[in-house]
């Protein structure tokens, strides 16, 4: 064998990303809002620079390699700083998501072993619902001062010296983050280095989010759930510039920043961006939005309909999909160059989908026997991924179940694959309505009730039913001022779907449950509706 003569011994580490924004893009620009609103303005050469502080500061407290460090921030600068301070430093930072129970935030930190935790002043009380001690607690204050006990985040960096970071080992666990345990008790996913790297690079290809030092990036996603879905790296790796919304994700927020600091992309779940449409087609005149060149939603299948809505005003929705254990991204539905010339229907119907593998992904699904099945848009199964971003384990050796004999993670979601390899998501496996022994697709359904002029938001779920075993109930929420019956309803579903797929029972409801991280909460619906059963 003849061995290739290169530096095959450079590290993927993510002191490459951050030492490169310090000395190349260091002017590049950091917005941040803050709780009270008020605009903060500073680069990522100087985040960078303050992170060095940070994490001397955090050594001189006994933080050493592999020991984790708990967040509880929102999209804020400080926040930034320890994604860089944390893991360059060797110490592993941990996002808590502040929006959950305090028995799961008990649960996670514990389970974790949290050494420090460094929390926003706006966020104490929610630290103090958490039943496990810290060793030490630093508090982000707008003050500048900090309860007794606890240590100020601002004099902890001004007291220290700039570190001359270590060298890392790419495999080195850089980052933690626990899924959100609807299957049972959350689960810690941990990220190499390399993994973040990697997938920092392939978020910069032109066929993948074609992120680049002109951009402008507003994650309007939590960077405590899944590394702000690895937006804030990509933009140190690119030099972009970073808004960060800080807790403000109501669409006038939104729409002010992207607006306000002529932002170019923008990610996040799709619930976020139904009401963000709501807004923009409430006062379509109010807002400029000729800068904002893509909307990338992830998280929940994106509606035919959604896509539609925000291109009638000069918006690009492009779908992704992926999990706390992909890193996230695994999927992107790009719209091929061949099919540009097909008619807008036709697109939204593609653009709708899930999406293909992106580059260093490969996926595959199995059917209940077991077997692989064709990629022909007929067979359904369970979607499996592997790639170098893709956890190979749970924390603690938790749920070994989701991982194949050979290498392959089980994801739980069951989806149909094109010849394109294109995949459209089902259903999660546990959200399929097993009707007579029939398969029903509460995702179809939801995205087609949507598609109705009068329908906001719609959830489909699968209720009890002693003749057919389960039958699909759907929960509606109307959009304001507009009307919709039960039958008006049903007979725009029946073009697409056969009599015994449409849902027996359409219940109007003010709002639909969210998780901790923005997604419909079935779980909910099915609590208050299953007493109530057909």
């Amino acid at each position: 064998m003849l061995n290739g003569l290169m530096m095959d011994d450079f590290q993927l580490s993510l002191t490459v990303l951050v030492e490169r924004a310090e000395r190349l893009n260091s002017t590049s620009p950091v917005v941040s809002r803050r709780p009270d609103g008020s605009v903060r303005r500073t680069t990522i050469g100087e985040c960078a620079h303050r992170a060095r502080r940070i994490a001397s500061g955090l050594t001189h407290l006994g933080v050493e390699d592999g020991d984790r460090v708990a967040t509880l921030l929102w999209n804020q600068t400080e926040h930034l700083e320890l994604y860089f301070a944390v893991p360059l430093m060797g110490a592993v930072i941990h996002t808590l998501n502040p929006r959950l129970s305090p028995e799961d935030l008990s649960y996670i930190a514990a389970d974790a072993e949290d050494r420090v935790v460094v929390v926003d002043d706006s966020l104490l009380h929610v630290l103090e619902s958490i039943d496990y001690e810290f060793e030490q607690v630093i508090v982000v204050s707008d003050s500048g001062g900090s309860p007794a006990g606890t240590i100020e985040y601002e004099a902890l960096i001004a007291e220290s010296e700039p570190m001359r970071w270590p060298a890392i080992n790419e495999r080195q666990a850089a980052a933690m983050c626990y899924t959100s345990g609807t299957t049972g008790r959350p689960k810690g996913v941990i990220y190499s280095h390399r993994a973040l790297v990697l997938h920092s690079l392939v978020f910069a290809l032109p066929d993948a989010l074609g992120i680049s030092s002109r951009d402008v990036i507003l994650p309007a996603v939590p960077m405590f759930h899944v590394n702000g879905w690895n937006l804030p790296f990509t933009a140190a790796l690119t030099g972009a510039k970073l808004v960060l919304p800080g807790p403000r994700l109501d669409p006038v927020s939104l729409l002010d920043l992207l607006e306000g600091e002529r932002v170019t992309f923008t990610a996040g779940v799709p619930t976020v961006w139904m009401a963000v449409l709501q807004a923009v087609d409430g006062e379509p005149d109010r807002w400029n939005l000729r800068s904002l060149g893509q909307v990338n939603l992830g998280g929940a299948a994106v509606p035919a309909s959604l896509i539609a809505g925000f291109e009638r005003h000069g918006l690009t929705i492009i779908q992704g999909w992926g999990m706390t254990e992909t890193s996230p991204l695994g999927t992107l539905s790009r719209l091929p160059a061949d099919l540009e010339s097909l008619a807008p229907r036709d697109q939204y119907e593609y653009r709708a989908r899930q999406g293909t593998p992106i580059p260093l992904i490969e996926i595959r699904a199995r059917d209940d026997d077991g077997a692989l099945i064709p990629w022909d848009d007929q067979a359904m199964g369970e979607l499996e991924i592997r790639g170098p971003w893709v956890a190979a384990a749970y924390h603690g050796g938790m749920g070994g179940d989701k991982f194949t004999e050979d290498g392959w993670f089980r994801t739980g979601d069951v989806v149909r694959i094109n010849q394109r390899g294109c995949m459209r998501i089902c259903d999660r496996a546990k959200d399929l309505v097993k009707s007579g022994g029939e398969w029903i697709s509460s995702v179809d359904l939801e995205n087609e009730l949507m598609a109705h002029t009068a329908v906001a938001e719609a959830a489909v779920i699968a209720i009890p039913d002693e003749k057919w075993g389960e039958r699909p109930l759907a929960a509606v929420v109307l959009r304001d001022g507009m009307q919709a019956s039960p039958e008006e309803l049903r007979k725009h579903l029946g073009s697409g779907f056969a009599k015994w797929q449409l849902p027996d029972r359409i219940e109007f409801i003010e709002a639909i449950p969210r998780t901790a991280t923005g997604k419909f909460k079935k779980t909910a619906l099915r609590e208050r509706f299953v007493e109530q059963a057909a």
